[in-house]
């Protein structure tokens, strides 16, 4: 306090630095989000929150090993490290095995009441374009041929320019750190304090258009009543990611759908990923249809070809022989063919064990025995780096 003849003042200072501890925390907070979506990828894909989103762009899902912090008050004011008076004594009870009425303590459920407390879990709001950009940074269609016609368009943003203007988010660190060194040491002060306006550098990016090979990608389904809605779950949320991969990294992409019981049909996206069938297993359908379709539309002069089918492959088994016939066929028509069966079990089904007998780098097999598999399928088909023939 300074006082002179005729007032007082009171002279504070405000510590400024309170005002950007929330957005400090955000950030952080942010980043563990970042850090969650990455380590808990395999089993986010499939949440069912985003599965039957309809392509929202934000949608909640629970993301385990993240917590929100929060001040919590102890109503039952139990006692913890630090409090009371330090009275325990040797041999004193401080712990005890559960009883059998309490149940073996693991909190598991199985349908019986438990005492111990369960895992918690945060529900974040996340856009579908952080989780893109995570699964798809490492994918691309593999065996990608250049064809004669109809080309398609890849974009792709280079940061390849250096300029004086720019968004806040894009500056150089580095480049302007340099740049301030320079002007100040000739001025003959060698240091990087002062930096003024002019010293700014920023990243710049340009949109880079890479011509491709026109592509389809045939998605055939089995729909019988062997395939459980466990099973459909898995298939359909293997090639909902497909097409927001395809969607995403490659302009115009066609991509049909064959779904087949005893019969196969073309079907729309929205009964592909919605309509239940049921009836018998006779794969062939499938494979008879995708080769109709390549015929009439999909010349492999003119499209790189990449068929997909999921099943649980309990097909029926006089149909395997024209099977595998037809899926080689197939497959000469193909820059790759993928096979994908949900199948929980550590044995063959009847059409795996007949599609042993195809000897081809081009056909690829996969089995999914739960929902984190998916991921695993995506990594395995979309492979980075697998050089054209």
């Amino acid at each position: 306090m300074v006082k002179n003849d005729e007032q007082n003042f009171v002279i504070s200072e405000e510590d400024w630095s309170l005002h950007r501890k929330g957005f400090q925390d955000q950030t952080r907070h942010m980043e563990k989000v970042k850090e969650a979506i990455k380590n808990n990828l395999p089993d986010l894909i499939t949440e069912e929150s985003i599965i039957m989103s309809n392509g929202r762009d934000v949608i909640k899902i629970p993301i385990r090993s993240l917590d929100e912090y929060k001040i919590r008050y102890n109503y039952n004011k139990t006692k913890h490290v630090g409090q009371g008076d330090g009275g325990s004594k040797k041999g004193d009870v401080i712990a005890r095995a559960p009883s059998k009425e309490d149940g073996d303590g693991s909190g598991k459920g199985e349908g019986k009441g438990g005492n111990q407390p369960g895992s918690d879990y945060y529900e974040a709001e996340v856009s579908l374009v952080e989780l893109e950009e995570e699964l798809f940074k490492e994918l691309e269609l593999p065996h990608l041929e250049e064809k004669d016609k109809e080309n398609i368009i890849v974009d792709k943003i280079e940061f390849n320019d250096v300029r004086k203007k720019g968004l806040m988010g894009n500056i150089d660190k580095k480049r302007t750190i340099l740049s301030a060194l320079k002007r100040n040491a000739s001025q003959g002060e060698p240091t990087i304090a002062p930096i003024y306006e002019d010293d700014l550098r920023f990243k710049t990016w340009n949109i880079v258009t890479k011509p491709e090979s026109n592509a389809v990608v045939i998605a055939m389904m089995d729909t019988s009543a062997s395939m459980g809605t466990f099973a459909k779950y898995l298939a359909r949320s293997f090639f909902f990611w497909t097409k927001r991969f395809l969607h995403s990294k490659y302009r115009t992409v066609d991509m049909v759908y064959i779904a087949h019981h005893t019969e196969a049909k073309v079907v729309n996206e929205e009964e592909f990923f919605s309509k239940g069938e049921s009836g018998g297993t006779i794969c062939s359908s499938a494979y008879k249809k995708a080769l109709e379709l390549i015929d009439e539309k999909y010349a492999p002069s003119r499209y790189n070809i990449y068929p997909f089918h999921f099943s649980d492959g309990e097909n029926f088994y006089s149909d395997n022989t024209e099977s595998v016939r037809l899926v080689k066929e197939i497959v000469a028509l193909s820059n790759m063919f993928g096979y994908g069966e949900v199948n929980a079990y550590d044995r063959y089904s009847t059409l795996m064990r007949a599609f042993k007998e195809i000897d081809n780098p081009i056909f690829k097999r996969f089995v999914l025995k739960n929902k984190s598999d998916v991921y695993k399928a995506m990594k395995h088909y979309f492979q980075k780096g697998i050089p054209t023939q």
